[in-house]
């Protein structure tokens, strides 16, 4: 179970914003091995791990979801920029990458490349400008909170 209060969660279930306007969840439950069922809204996807960290690559690993998620976004801002304007937003296509770091691991720097292929410099501008208003995006420049509750049955255990 978890405690819902004003603040951003994540909690062992993978819960996101609980107890906020507009919460967003998404449950992630174990398959066996290194492998999970997301499910969000009844989509359901699988998560895993490559071969060579003990995975079954049966899906994408939780770094390569973070790249989707930006990916996917930058996408949607960029493409309802374009088709506001009538442009032709068929061969919109957004590239993520990023590297990796240590000490604490993690992603570090994030490149978003966005290919629009035949707009002007005023519309390249605003493009850059839909994209950098991307909720996913804004979030991981927010440096946002994040708090663990680990639920043990009866009992929760919460950060001291």
């Amino acid at each position: 179970m978890v405690r819902r209060d004003s603040r951003h969660l994540f909690a062992a279930n993978a819960s996101f914003g609980v107890g906020m306007k507009n919460d967003m969840e998404v449950q992630a439950t174990y398959r066996g091995a290194s492998k999970f069922e997301l499910v969000a809204r009844g989509h359901r996807v699988i998560c895993d791990q490559p071969v060579e960290n003990g995975g079954s690559d049966e899906g994408m690993s939780p770094p390569e979801f973070l790249l989707a998620s930006l990916a996917a976004c930058a996408a949607y801002y960029a493409a309802e920029y374009l088709k506001a304007r009538a442009l032709p937003a068929a061969d919109l296509k957004v590239r993520v990458t990023a590297e990796k770091a240590l000490k604490p691991a993690r992603l570090a720097l994030f490149q978003i490349e966005i290919t629009a292929p035949g707009l002007d410099e005023r519309h390249e501008a605003g493009v850059l400008r839909a994209a950098k208003a991307c909720l996913i995006h804004n979030t991981l420049l927010a440096e946002p909170q994040i708090e663990i509750v680990v639920n043990a049955g009866s009992r929760q255990l919460q950060p001291a």
